[in-house]
Parts: structure tokens; C-alpha cells; sequence
């Protein structure tokens, strides 16, 4: 009957794991057994009963002479393996301290020994906690028996630790009356006679005579052996009333050790499923006036990264911790979560700015902080991180503001987890390889560069794995580089690269306008190689646009120029893809921070959106999409106005990532409005003019068709439209009402003010549930243009529907790179246009919305890696300069505190 029930519990244990497994079907639990001895009874128990449930196990096999700090080192090990849900110890009995029981995370410990799950049965909490299978088997036997054990004198001889706590738990729970007793008790003599029941916990010492036991005592043997693999006291002999022996002991044992392995892991997946986080928020104490960002940014005190990790669901072995605020969270979780339900997407986009910025950073924190501080919504902002030129040029951080913002805040502007240096040094080797290739090809013959492409290495000469692709790519089947034919190796070894179709620049993350045209190679070492130069900002290149699928497919076919025949010269064909991946292997993961009310933050990737696509990363979006669950939201920033970062996230990112868009959240302020209805030029650093502090309807109103415009832009896709007004302390009633009843008759789904920057979340509350709203409403999401269109005619329906514009001019040299890459197969791919920010037009002095103007396209680039072409329109430079007076004038560190002052 004892064995029946242990074949029942396991049968059970089997049917539940089935279950699971329907809904999960790679779910596998595994269970982890730290041996230190050579008794492989326990294991073999286990083993079996655990592939009869459709369980794994892994087995830690340690020398029996381990010390408790190696048993212990192992422990830790399981610890962090999310790929096992159960941990069971087989060492010796001198081996179990409570320094080693509770190494175990109590989430794992099945045998139920540490203190915190000890301490749970205790106060009663035994559905929370995992009980000793040992001792679950020895009530349960006994009742399954018919032993009534209401009342009953019990004795628990030799147990030690966690089984003699949990043994005499459950009997009291049951109404026994429980004493304990070691083998060399004086008393054992006396309390073995009034025991009505003997619990055997280790074995019997030769020198106590088995008429100490009374007729009619029921007996059973646990000895704690067993956990380490030896089942045996000798038989207690036959003559007791209703004895049980060690076998249905152990079997019944073993078979609750799956049960709770088996739950274990369904407390697991639990874990996994969308859940509403269990945040702990930071409280604000909003001052007034409003101090500046650094001061309100360290006057906050961040909570551990590791904390917040947890928080959100990340495990311990998913992320990278950067000091105590920042962590690298690792790819893998997109695989644990890949069945996992998507949240709700929302993209912060803005009117055309003034060149002090409208807070799109501020709206886009204050609406997260709103969303899950203050309505306990899960809710992730996914930030840009930013470029250190406008830090210390003229518009400074990027961190939002106020009381709306990431913190630290010097930490996220100043560096980072150096992502955009990794990015700036992928980006200048492989241009390095481009002129240092020129170089050599011209100055040897075909047999030297050959061999030294191809070098003798303790003579053996192979090629390496890049140059075996190459190999492929032009058609030469062969592996041994002695085989190749004088015009294979010519073939091999001579990419021809024309000078003049150069792509591919040097970049460099400060804003440096003498760097906007030179000339290189005028040292005599490089031979009389020159040629005109420039160099971009580093947030301009695509390496930052990588995504994880394609990663791999992206740095190999980045084009860096055309050879003297006209075909695409790539990065796969320099060599340099492997070098390229080495720096970029930390950069690809996003950074983990929070805002000032203790909401998670990813900040990935740091693109402009006037001279780039102006987002951050996909793999940013498509975690923290995962993280928030079916009911949360995910709010991303695209940079400037809606005509530029929102109609890139639409038509680049949106299709790079197959993610579909809820609420596009438009930023606009008073400020920005009078400034298209008429007023004063803004020019950073000067002070507004009395039109922009002072109350004046009419210019709010006549400024109002540039929000109407950027409305009108963002319903061209499909996704309704919540206006944010970002108010400042000079806005008037009457204007914040005006601006918001126009924006609601231009179509938008709500507008509403926003008091995030004096206040924080509380202030974005009617902001976030407007959101809310709008996203239950449903996206119609459509692209603006179909790829399959020629390059001119998707540049044209970017500037005539977008912008404006009447049509588009091209230059020569722009229609001949149009031509070329046509011609190379790049004419399907979407248009990132490069133009100011400042204007609908091209004009930067145009404002409110232009008209039947001519849209000039002065060049076109390729940047075949990320996937998009690039037109420069009008005079657009790619390297942005510092103002009279920059940022960094304001800029210090105290030394005595190591503080930085002066950034905002």
C-alpha cells in the first residue's frame, strides 16, 4: 500500500508536468544534485523516478572531501541556472551547516532544509514553502496506515537540522505530542517506552538493545542517511505493531521530492507569464521653484539596477551590471520570453521644435513615470542615448528634465556604458581598412599582396574564414591557397576600389565643423595617396542600427564604395566584419536604468533624426515589449518633429521590426506654436523676447497649423494621435485651452496638458490614461510608400505628402547615385532623408507649414547594412559645429567631491 501511494504521487507529479508542457512545450524542469561521496544509491533513485515523471537531472559529482566552501561555490553556481528549477544536496552529514543549507535559493530547495522555507512551514505557510519530502513521507505513511496521530506520543530518535524541525512541525500540526531524543540520551531508555510512535532519523548504535522499543510502538526509519545515499539502519525487526521500513520510506520520499520539483516549476513559468511588477516606486518631493535637472537628479537616490532587474522579471544571469545604476541586459531573454505577449507600443513624436526642444525626453519619462508609479500600469520608456555633441554644444542632455527624467543624470549623458565609443571605433577600423587597402593595392604587384593577405605561418599558409566567404562570393571553389591560379589570386586579392565612390567616413562623437572637408594622406609615407575628406558624427552611422536577428547579415553587406567596375565593395570583402563584431559584441545589448520615480528605462542606441533615422534600438523595443506583458505599455522617442523621427520610425524601423504602433503621443508647446504663428526668432542661449512669456492668443493660434500639419502627417499611418502640451509656467489658461481644443478639431484622439516637469508622474496622469484609451481604440497601421517604387518616386512621396512639398529637384550628382545604386540592387530599400529639423522645408527660417516649395537633393548615400537610402537635402552637413558659446563653458568637476557641474 506505502509503495501504491508513491506511485500515485508520482503518476500525479507525471500528469501535472503534462499539462504544463501543453501550453510550454519546451519546458523541461531540471533537478541539480551536488554529490560529495561515492553512494550513488540516492541518484539512482532519483534518476529513475525522475525520467518516469519526464523530468532532467543533472549531477554535480564533487571529491568526498570537499570543503564547505567548494560545496558551497557549486551551490551558487546552481543558484544562477535558470535552467534548473529544483537542487538537491547528497554530502555527508557533517557536510550540512547552515552556512551550506542556506547557500540554496529557497525558490529551488526541494528538500526543503533552509531556513526560510523551515520558517514558512513554521508560521503555517506551507503552501508557500517547500516542505522536507522525508518528513511528508513519515506522516503521510503513517496515516495512510491508519494511525490516528491526534494525541499520540511521538519520538524522533537521531534526527538532526532541518528533517528533526520539519518532523516535529508536522506532527504537532497534527496534534501529536513531539519530543526529540538522540541515540546517547540518557532518558532514551524511558521515552522509548512511553512513545506511541518512533521516528528513526539516523542508525541505531549497537549498544541499544531493541527491548527499549515497547510492543505495539509503530516504527519508522528515515534515516537521514538517505539524503546522503544510505538507506540503511539495519532492520528494526518485525516484532513492532505496524512497523515501516526505510524502502517505503525512501520510494515515497523520492516521489514528493518531484512533486516538488514539478512545482517548482510551474511556480516558474508563472514567473515568466505577464504579471503586474511588484515595483517599488520612488517617492518625489517636488520643490518650488523648480531646481535644476542635476540637482533634482542627485537629490534622488536610485535603487540598486540589480533591484530593479528583479523587479521587472530579468534574472540575475540576464543582466551586466555597470557600477550600481546601469546594466547590460543580455539577448537571451528575448528567447526565454519569445511566447511572451506583446505590450502596447506608443511613440512620442513632436511638432516642428524651436532650437531649444519641445521635451519630447521629458514627456516621454513623465508618461512612463505616470503609467506605473501613479496607475500601477507595467510600462517601459525606451530612450536615444545621448550624443556628446549637443552635451557640450548648445542643447544639452538628453535625459528629460525636471521632474521628468533619467537618472543619474550625468551618468546617462556622460558615456554611458561607452556604446556610442564602441560604436565610433567599429565605424573608423573599417574606414581605416578602406584608404590602408587603396594603399597597398597600389604599390605592390599582384604575387606580393597575395602573399601577404595569404601569409606562411610556420609554413603552413591557409585562409582564414572571411576569406574563404570571399572565395565563395567570387566563385572560386577551392581551400588551399596553393592551388589558386595567377588570376585567381589577382581576383582574390584586388577589390579596385574607385577613390571617388567612397561612402563610408570617419566619424567622431563631438560636434567639430573644421572637420567637415579636408584632405588625407598628405604624409609621404602613404605614397601621394590624397583625396578630399570629411567627417560625420558618430550618431550618424549605421552600425547603431543593428538589430539582433540579422546582426551578422547587416556588417557583412554595409557598402563602403563601388570598384573601378561598378559593383558594391562591402565590408565582408575588406576582411574586417570578424574586428567589426568583437567591438560591437557589448554595444548590441541595451542599458538598463530608471527614471527619477524608480521606472525602468532601456537607453540603446543614439541616432540624430535630422542626419539619421532619429530612434533607438529595436532590440531596446522588442525586450522591453516582452517585459511589460499584454497590459503594459512601451513608450519610444523619435527625434524632432513628426515629419522627420516619426515618419522614420513608420517607414524604417517599423519594417525592420515588424511592430505595429498603438498611440503616437505629438509634443507641442505654446512656445514652439507662437513661434509658427510669427514670433521672434529663438535662438539658444539668448532669452525669449516678451511674445513667448507674455499671453498672446493670436499667435498661438495662427502657430497652431504646424500642429494641425504634424496631426494630419501621423493619421497618413493610421494610429490615432494623443496631443501632449508640455506646459511652462508662462503658458496661460486661455492658451493651453486654445491650443487643445484645436488640436482635438484637427483629429486628434485627446489633447491634454502636462505637468510632468514641475511635478513628476502625477502630472502626466490625465496624459497616461488618455493613452490608455486611445490604444483600446485600435491601430489601422499603414506604410506611406511601397518599397517596390523607384528610389525618386519614394523620395518624392516623403516630400509632397510629408513635407509639403510641390515636388523634389535632384542634383547631377544625386541623380547619379541614384542610378548607381539602382543599378546595384539597392532600389528597394526605404528612404532616411537628411534634412533640417527646424522646418517642413528644407528652409530652416520657413516656419508654421510652407508651401509649393521645390525640395532639393543635393546628394544620396546608401547605407545598405542598416537597410535605407540617404538623401542630404539642401545643404545638410553631417557633422554639426559648436556655437560661440557652448555648453561646456558651465561644465566642471568639483574636485574634492568628484562631482560634475553644469550639465542640464
Amino acid at each position: 500500500r506505502e509503495h501504491r501511494r508513491g506511485r500515485k504521487v508520482l503518476q500525479n507529479s507525471k500528469e501535472v508536468l503534462s499539462l504544463l508542457q501543453e501550453k510550454n512545450p519546451a519546458f523541461k524542469p531540471v533537478l541539480a544534485i551536488i554529490q560529495a561521496g561515492d553512494d550513488n544509491l540516492m541518484q539512482e533513485i532519483n534518476q529513475n523516478l525522475a525520467e518516469e515523471a519526464g523530468l532532467n537531472i543533472t549531477h554535480i559529482c564533487l571529491p568526498p572531501d570537499s570543503s564547505e566552501d567548494e560545496i558551497i561555490d557549486e551551490i551558487l553556481k546552481i543558484n544562477e541556472d535558470t535552467r534548473v528549477h529544483g537542487l538537491a544536496l547528497q554530502i555527508s552529514e557533517n557536510s550540512f551547516s547552515n552556512k551550506v543549507l542556506n547557500a540554496l535559493k529557497p525558490e529551488k530547495d526541494v528538500d526543503g532544509v533552509t531556513d526560510v522555507n523551515l520558517g514558512r512551514l513554521v508560521r503555517g505557510d506551507a503552501h508557500e514553502c517547500y516542505v522536507s519530502p522525508v518528513a511528508r513521507a513519515v506522516v503521510e505513511l503513517l496515516e495512510k496506515s491508519g494511525v490516528n496521530l491526534d494525541g499520540k506520543k511521538v519520538l524522533v530518535i537521531g534526527a538532526h537540522g532541518s528533517l528533526e524541525a520539519a518532523l516535529q512541525c508536522l506532527f504537532q500540526r497534527r496534534g501529536s505530542m513531539t519530543m526529540s531524543s538522540q541515540w546517547k540520551t540518557p532518558q532514551l531508555q524511558s521515552k522509548l517506552h512511553e512513545a506511541d510512535i518512533a521516528v528513526v532519523g539516523s542508525p541505531k548504535p549497537e549498544d541499544i538493545p531493541l527491548s527499549w522499543i515497547q510492543p505495539g510502538t509503530t516504527v519508522l526509519n528515515c534515516s537521514h542517511d538517505f539524503l546522503s545515499g544510505r538507506l540503511g539502519c539495519g532492520s528494526l525487526g518485525v516484532h513492532f505493531n505496524g512497523l515501516i521500513a526505510e524502502d517505503d520510506v525512501s520510494l515515497l520520499a523520492a516521489a514528493l521530492r518531484i512533486q516538488n520539483m514539478v512545482s517548482s516549476g510551474r511556480r516558474w513559468l508563472r514567473e515568466q507569464q505577464h504579471a503586474r511588477w511588484r515595483l517599488h516606486c520612488l517617492k518625489l518631493q517636488p520643490l518650488s521653484p523648480v531646481p535644476s535637472d542635476l540637482e533634482i537628479s542627485r537629490a534622488q537616490t536610485p535603487k540598486a539596477v540589480d533591484v530593479l532587474a528583479k523587479e521587472i522579471g530579468l534574472l540575475a544571469d540576464e543582466i551586466e551590471i555597470y557600477g550600481r545604476s546601469k546594466a547590460k541586459v543580455r539577448l537571451s531573454l528575448l528567447e526565454r520570453l519569445k511566447d511572451q505577449a506583446d505590450g502596447k507600443y506608443v511613440l512620442v513624436a513632436g511638432i516642428t521644435p524651436t532650437p531649444l526642444g519641445e521635451g519630447k525626453s521629458t514627456v516621454t519619462v513623465g508618461l512612463v513615470q505616470a503609467l506605473t508609479a501613479h496607475l500601477n500600469i507595467n510600462s517601459f520608456a525606451c530612450l536615444r542615448q545621448p550624443s556628446q555633441g549637443p552635451t557640450f554644444g548648445v542643447k544639452g542632455g538628453a535625459a528629460g528634465g525636471g521632474y521628468a527624467q533619467v537618472i543619474p543624470m550625468e551618468e546617462f549623458n556622460l558615456h554611458l556604458t561607452g556604446d556610442i565609443h564602441a560604436i565610433t571605433a567599429a565605424n573608423n577600423l573599417l574606414a581605416a581598412a578602406i584608404d590602408t587597402r587603396i594603399l597597398h593595392e597600389n604599390t605592390q604587384t599582384d604575387k606580393a599582396l597575395y602573399n601577404r593577405l595569404v601569409p606562411l605561418v610556420n609554413g603552413v599558409r591557409e585562409f582564414s574564414s572571411i576569406q574563404l566567404a570571399r572565395l565563395k562570393k567570387l566563385g572560386i571553389n577551392k581551400t588551399d591557397p596553393s592551388t589558386l591560379t595567377e588570376e585567381e589570386m589577382s581576383k582574390f586579392a584586388r577589390l579596385n576600389i574607385e577613390p571617388s565612390t567612397i561612402t563610408w567616413q570617419r566619424v567622431l562623437d563631438t560636434n567639430d565643423r573644421f572637420l567637415r572637408k579636408m584632405t588625407i594622406g598628405q604624409a609621404h609615407t602613404e605614397k601621394g595617396y590624397s583625396r578630399y575628406y570629411f567627417f560625420s558624427t558618430s550618431v550618424t552611422n549605421e552600425i547603431s542600427t543593428w538589430n539582433l536577428t540579422d546582426m551578422k547579415e547587416r556588417r557583412g553587406r554595409m557598402v563602403v564604395a563601388s570598384d573601378k567596375n561598378g559593383q558594391p565593395v562591402t565590408a565582408e570583402d575588406l576582411g574586417v566584419t570578424g574586428a567589426l563584431t568583437v567591438l560591437m559584441k557589448d554595444a548590441i545589448k541595451p542599458n538598463l536604468m530608471q527614471t527619477l520615480e524608480g521606472t525602468p528605462v532601456f537607453v540603446h542606441a543614439g541616432p540624430f533624426a535630422n542626419i539619421a533615422h532619429g530612434n533607438s534600438s529595436v532590440l531596446a523595443d522588442k525586450i522591453a515589449l516582452k517585459l511589460v506583458g499584454e497590459e503594459g505599455f512601451v513608450v519610444t522617442e523619435a527625434g524632432f518633429g513628426a515629419d522627420i523621427g516619426m515618419e522614420k520610425f513608420f517607414n524604417i524601423k517599423c519594417r525592420a521590426s515588424g511592430l505595429v504602433p498603438n498611440v503616437v503621443v505629438l509634443v507641442a508647446t505654446v512656445r514652439a506654436l507662437k513661434m509658427h504663428g510669427g514670433g521672434p526668432s529663438v535662438t539658444a542661449g539668448v532669452p525669449l523676447k516678451k511674445e513667448y512669456t507674455e499671453e498672446n492668443i493670436q499667435l498661438v493660434a495662427d502657430g497652431c497649423c504646424n500642429l494641425q500639419k504634424q496631426i494630419q502627417i501621423a493619421q497618413l499611418f493610421g494610429v490615432p494621435v494623443v496631443v501632449a502640451l508640455n506646459v511652462f509656467k508662462t503658458d496661460t489658461r486661455a492658451e493651453i485651452d486654445l491650443v487643445c481644443e484645436l488640436a482635438k478639431r484637427a483629429g486628434a484622439f485627446d489633447a491634454v496638458p502636462c505637468y510632468h516637469w514641475s511635478v513628476g508622474g502625477k502630472g502626466s496622469i490625465d496624459l497616461a490614461r488618455a493613452v490608455r484609451e486611445a490604444a483600446g481604440q485600435g491601430s489601422r497601421f499603414r506604410f506611406l510608400y511601397d518599397l517596390q517604387l523607384p528610389i525618386v518616386e519614394k523620395i518624392r512621396t516623403i516630400a509632397q505628402a510629408v513635407y509639403g512639398a510641390k515636388d523634389i529637384e535632384l542634383s547631377p550628382e544625386a541623380q547619379s547615385k541614384i542610378d548607381r545604386y539602382t543599378q546595384q540592387g539597392f532600389g528597394n530599400l526605404p528612404i532616411c532623408m537628411a534634412k533640417t529639423h527646424l522646418s517642413l522645408s528644407h528652409q530652416p527660417d520657413k516656419k508654421g507649414v510652407p508651401r509649393d516649395f521645390i525640395l532639393p537633393i543635393s546628394d544620396v548615400r546608401a547605407s545598405i547594412g542598416a537597410g535605407f537610402i540617404y538623401p542630404l537635402v539642401g545643404t545638410m552637413s553631417t557633422m554639426p559645429g559648436l556655437p560661440t558659446r557652448p555648453c561646456f563653458y558651465d561644465i566642471d568637476l568639483d574636485t574634492e567631491t568628484e562631482q560634475v557641474k553644469g550639465l542640464f
